[in-house]
């Protein structure tokens, strides 16, 4: 059997009372978080039917399922990933992507010559950035219009404007920083 086709739409991050609801961090639009059906684990099998959910703290969301589970069988699942098959999601619009659909890509300069290819997509509080596995290390790219103008999932490969020494962008010194993000 071949592995289903699955996006990340959130993490566990703990137990939230002693009913065994959990706090969830969305990874997308959180009123939509229960409504791709069960939240599934990176093998496609069930791990917990949602049954409702409220807005939380700093982002987060409260849910309760129909499973009935401890408070401190919740707190045990904490950190794990929450994934729904591709197919119960929205298309993503013009220039959105999944960032599942960006893992893996060939990365490649303006002038089609090869930097590596994507590891993963890292928000660590001031936008998306694109890691890339170098042959000479790690690189990290601002997720924007300016630094990554042209994606085409379907050859499989996107054109990043590098860093220059200093950290900044090809684009920052011709002047197109302020490109938008995706």
């Amino acid at each position: 059997m071949s592995k289903p086709d699955l996006i990340v739409i959130g993490a566990l991050a703990g137990a939230h009372g002693v009913r065994g609801d959990a706090k969830v961090k969305p990874f997308g639009d959180p009123t939509q978080l229960t409504a791709y059906g069960p939240f599934l684990d990176e093998a496609g099998e069930v791990l917990l039917t949602p049954a409702g959910a409220k807005p939380g703290p700093n982002g987060l969301s409260i849910v309760w399922f129909k499973e009935r589970r401890s408070r401190e069988e919740m707190q045990t699942l904490k950190g794990t990933l929450l994934h729904a098959p591709r197919a119960a999601l929205p298309a993503p619009d013009e220039d959105e992507f999944y960032h599942a659909d960006l893992i893996g890509l060939a990365v490649e300069s303006l002038e089609g010559e090869p930097l590596g290819a994507v590891k993963a997509v890292q928000d660590f509080g001031a936008g998306d950035l694109l890691e890339i596995t170098t042959p000479d290390g790690t690189l990290f790219i601002p997720f924007t219009k300016a630094t990554v103008p042209h994606i085409d999932l379907d050859a499989g490969k996107l054109v990043a404007i590098p860093p220059v020494d200093g950290g900044e962008t090809q684009a920052d010194e011709d002047g197109g920083a302020s490109g938008s993000s995706l």
